[in-house]
């Protein structure tokens, strides 16, 4: 998983660091995260560490693998976030950076996506608010997809483009 990770990340952006996984030989992917089930990482501005970007804001990469079992297909996970997920995601503060369907043969059910925050704080309120917005709610009732998440917390390095 790791490595599969690392291509994804060299390919979508060069010159973004890892800052939430170890990237050594061996190290365990973190545990698939829903709209901050976890605790955020330290990220963005301040953050401090080698080869990391003082200024650089809270990137998180996220994946979406739909469930052969279902509910849902990734043809209707497209349409959620095309219809509606988008427009909530900036309601609540969220920066899209870009979406992604992978082209690599057998991850047709894959979507990935990235998002942008002013640190780890603003990423834990904005998904609270997306969250526990009553029209998000509904979206989910309505268009139901089974997915398993992976979120990965990034900070820009001192010599990319993207802060």
């Amino acid at each position: 998983m790791i490595q599969r990770f690392l291509n994804i990340s060299s390919i979508l952006m060069p010159g973004v660091l890892v800052v939430s996984m170890a990237a050594t030989a061996g190290a365990q992917a973190p545990a698939p995260q829903r709209g901050g089930a976890a605790p955020t990482p330290p990220c963005g501005a301040g953050v401090t560490g080698k080869n990391i970007a003082s200024d650089s804001r809270c990137f998180e990469l996220r994946t979406y693998t739909v469930k052969g079992e279902g509910p849902g297909s990734i043809d209707l996970l497209h349409s959620r976030f095309r219809e509606n997920t988008n427009r909530l995601f900036r309601k609540h503060g969220m920066t899209i950076v870009g979406f992604w369907q992978p082209l690599n043969p057998g991850m047709e059910n894959v979507l990935i996506y990235l998002l942008a925050y002013k640190d780890a704080a603003a990423r834990d309120a904005a998904w609270n608010a997306f969250r526990t917005d009553p029209e998000w709610t509904e979206v989910t009732k309505k268009m139901q997809v089974g997915t398993s998440v992976q979120s990965f917390f990034m900070n820009s390095t001192d010599y990319g483009p993207m802060k």
